[in-house]
């Protein structure tokens, strides 16, 4: 078990007249046992990150800490670190049982039946016994993945590091290896540094996020702090499937003006946005409601542009309907916002419909820097308390 720390830690790679920065000034503490997320677009930083602790890319500033000794200068082999690929990178030629044992055999003076045994009891914990005479080729996607993730585990490292590793999986086998390797760390305990580029995966899997952009640390927090109580503009529009809506006004005597909508403030959210005179609103499409008819200043006549069934739910594209895109809704570059309704309400294409954006559920961000300036509040949030 370990204690992992990135302080100020960044990357710099030479590029003709000039260095790239592909990770700016990350720090972060991740505690003993805990299940870290770092997620973020495409070229954000994070799988450099993760090479970095691996020890596979030089440091080019900062200190990479474990247990309080830097590891900056340590051979990746002497990290105590195991790494899962997103390729897998098992050998063809060596059975499950040869790929499994054989970073043990190559770097430790470990007997063979404690190798076995080590060997054994991964593959019991990842349902892949059976499957340990075979070789590579012979193996499905998701065995495949078990068997890097059994290499790992045999190591018995003070670090897990696992980079996209269910990215090459089919959308089911991905959500049922999601639960099994969520299950798996919290039996071993093990800390464990996760990349992926998939907020889902990150929402659900990590005790905490990381959410880089551009190389630089946008936030860490849990995921209900991330998805509720976003830093920034970016994590708030990064977290969440719809992503959230945004709506840039302006502030004008205690209201917000936008394209074809104004919405009042009241004097709490007014000290919140204090001298600003830009602000992005933002809303999460769960949190919008279509009623039958206006009955506040928070109520808007609208017009339906798609309707997305989802099953469970339908996502519900809308424009204002005093707005320039209401009238344009048949051109590609129209701007509508998504509202998710209930999956057994029928609303179709080009009829009217009246969205309530409540005022408790918005989210304004500044709209030069896109720094929050509120958020919802989590102390909303109900607690499930099962009678017995």
């Amino acid at each position: 078990m370990a204690e992992l720390t990135l302080d100020h830690v960044t990357k710099r790679f030479a590029d003709g007249g000039g260095d790239i920065v592909a990770v700016d000034d990350v720090s972060a503490d991740i505690d003993d046992g805990e299940f870290i997320v770092l997620v973020g677009p495409s070229g954000c930083g994070k799988s450099t990150t993760l090479r970095m602790i691996a020890g596979l890319e030089s440091v080019t500033e900062g200190t990479i800490t474990l247990d309080d000794q830097a590891i900056n200068d340590r051979q990746p082999a002497d990290r105590d670190i195991a790494m899962v690929f997103q390729s897998y990178a098992l050998y063809p030629h060596m059975t499950v049982r040869e790929n499994m044992s054989f970073g043990l055999e190559e770097s430790t003076d470990m007997p063979d039946d404690e190798i076995d045994e080590r060997v054994e009891s991964a593959a019991g914990m990842m349902g892949i016994d059976r499957l340990l005479d075979r070789k590579p080729g012979e193996l499905s996607g998701g065995q495949q993945q078990r068997v890097a993730l059994g290499r790992a585990i045999v190591r018995d490292p003070a670090v897990f590091l696992m980079d996209e590793p269910l990215s090459n999986l089919d959308a089911k086998l991905r959500s049922q290896m999601r639960t099994e390797l969520q299950r798996i760390q919290e039996d071993l305990g093990v800390t464990t540094v996760y990349v992926t580029h998939d907020q889902t995966e990150a929402m659900t899997m990590g005790d905490r996020i990381a959410i880089l952009d551009d190389g630089r640390l946008q936030q860490v927090a849990t995921p209900l702090e991330a998805y509720h109580e976003p830093a920034n503009q970016f994590v708030a529009g990064f977290i969440g499937e719809p992503s959230m809506n945004f709506f840039e006004t302006t502030v004008e005597n205690g209201r917000l003006v936008g394209d074809g909508f104004e919405y009042p403030l009241s004097e709490e959210t007014q000290e919140s946005i204090g001298s600003t005179d830009r602000v992005t609103l933002g809303v999460r499409p769960e949190d919008i409601e279509l009623v039958d008819t206006v009955e506040s200043d928070h109520d808007f006549r609208t017009v339906v542009d798609v309707v997305e069934p989802v099953g469970s739910g339908n996502n519900v594209y809308l424009a204002f309907e005093d707005s320039e895109e209401a009238s344009e809704l048949d051109m590609d570059e129209s701007r509508t916002f998504v509202a998710t309704i209930g999956g057994l309400r029928r609303v179709e294409a080009g009829q009217p419909a009246v969205a309530r954006i409540p005022e408790d559920a918005i989210h304004l961000f500044d709209a030069e820097t896109g720094d929050a300036l509120r958020n919802r509040k989590l102390d909303d949030v109900e607690t499930v308390e099962p009678q017995l």
